[in-house]
């Protein structure tokens, strides 16, 4: 990576490479905000960087990195409202001034 002229790192693999250090590595939610802020600020690293600190807002906040990405993509995309069957999710973006509609197995 050091000698690429450029890498490119989408946001799934940024949602797998944050699953696979908690899962398979065991590291913390600061662990995973340093080792994305690292990656993200390599000089040849090219990446969505509001999206990434979306995504680091909502795991810093206690929730999921992927879903602070999803949340902002489909605000980027023009929805309005995160829907979502994470409670923990909906009341992070609630936090955040987001509109939220949680999902029960009935709806």
């Amino acid at each position: 990576m050091a000698t690429a002229e450029i890498v490119a790192v989408t946001l799934p693999a940024l949602c797998e490479f944050c699953w696979v250090l908690k899962a398979a590595y065991g590291f913390t939610p600061h662990q995973l905000a340093v080792s994305l802020r690292l990656l993200a600020d390599s000089e040849n690293v090219a990446i969505d960087r509001d999206a990434v600190e979306a995504g680091l807002a909502m795991l810093e906040a206690g929730g999921d990195f992927a879903d602070g990405v999803i949340a902002y993509e489909g605000r980027w995309l023009g929805g309005e409202t995160f829907v979502t069957f994470d409670k923990r999710a909906a009341q992070i973006i609630t936090n955040q001034d987001g509109s939220v509609h949680l999902l029960t197995a009935a709806s």
